[in-house]
């Protein structure tokens, strides 16, 4: 009766706090924010100078005062403080003073999540303002969001690709039976690209940049086409700033290293996976999501590497917190799926 009128004054919300991007989504109200996690911090008196987009826009151009922080690497909390104070201004953001009690909040978590670093995710949530938290695995939390029928006993496949992990997981009852966990995402393809321009043009590249270059020009298959982009940086030998033009196909081969390693942990997964389940998936196929899975070609690339069909769901971005969504909205339901 004390959990139903708590519920009454408040809203409960489920957060994908994801390496390059938070998703917030209320109970009744959906998704309300979608932010770069980073957090612009003031190095004087540690407080956060900004969050969220207007942070991101900072990285690389702020003064020696200010410091644009990522806290969260490979799927993980990597700066516990400075993930708090960037949840709770996000949490503020969308909240605005609405609840007189602390809400409930649901956060998605790797399948290969340690307890120290779970510990690190309950304890930010609830310094962030939780009343009480609760942890679901991503690739479950995706399989509900793109609407698979993962209580039946029957397999379904899942990758999501974020900004630091590659979740690969075959679930069945509500729960999961083979899980593959690699600290690869769309991150490590950025890094790549760096590296490749430093290597190859004498370069030195942004983060920024990088991701540009990924989004507009990036494919892990070879797609026919002959697209170029311009670039600027910094000269490493004459010191001075430079523009260059870099064509798709170098991109290509610079992300070549981390795509292979996403291969070659579907292709473990898929060989640890119990033979009937396995006959599902050849039937319904895996599906493919999060930010990573826009990577162009990336899907061709799979169906090539494994002969199976590859399912692209609509909006991969929101497919872990839509999940989520769907778990706060019948919690009844999903008891099961939980992080004990």
């Amino acid at each position: 009766m004390i959990e139903s009128l708590l519920s009454y004054f408040t809203n409960d919300i489920s957060i994908d706090l994801g390496t390059a991007n938070t998703l917030i989504y209320v109970k009744g109200r959906g998704i309300v924010l979608n932010e770069p996690s980073v957090a612009a911090v003031d190095k004087a008196t540690g407080k956060i100078f900004a969050v969220g987009t207007e942070a991101k826009s900072m990285l690389g151009r702020t003064p020696g005062e200010i410091e644009a922080i990522r806290p969260l690497k490979d799927g993980v909390i990597a700066d516990f403080e400075t993930t708090e104070a960037l949840l709770r201004e996000l949490i503020g953001k969308v909240m605005r003073r609405r609840f007189l009690v602390r809400p409930r909040i649901m956060v998605c978590v790797p399948s290969g999540i340690t307890e120290v670093e779970k510990r690190a995710v309950r304890d930010s949530a609830a310094a962030a303002g939780g009343r009480e938290v609760y942890l679901v695995a991503e690739p479950i939390a995706a399989a509900i969001g793109v609407g698979l029928p993962i209580a039946k006993p029957a397999g379904n496949m899942v990758i999501d690709i974020g900004g630091g992990t590659t979740e690969i997981a075959v679930i069945a009852l509500s729960g999961i039976v083979n899980a593959t966990s690699v600290r690869v995402g769309g991150d490590k393809l950025d890094e790549s690209v760096i590296q490749y321009v430093k290597r190859t043009y004498n370069l030195l590249i942004g983060e920024q940049t990088s991701e540009q270059i990924k989004i507009r020009i990036g494919s892990a298959f070879e797609m026919g086409d002959n697209k170029t982009m311009e670039i600027k940086g910094r000269d490493l030998v004459a010191g001075v700033p430079k523009t260059i033009v870099i064509k798709a196909e170098e991109v290509r081969e610079a992300m070549q290293e981390p795509i292979v390693a996403i291969v070659d942990a579907l292709k473990r997964s898929l060989e640890t996976t119990p033979p009937e389940l396995a006959a599902d998936i050849v039937d319904r196929g895996i599906v493919l999501t999060g930010g990573g899975a826009l990577l162009r070609g990336l899907d061709a690339l799979l169906r090539e590497e494994t002969n199976l069909p590859i399912n692209m769901v609509e909006d991969p971005l929101t497919a872990v917190v839509l999940g989520t969504g769907k778990i706060l909205d019948n919690p009844e339901d999903y008891e099961k799926v939980l992080m004990k």
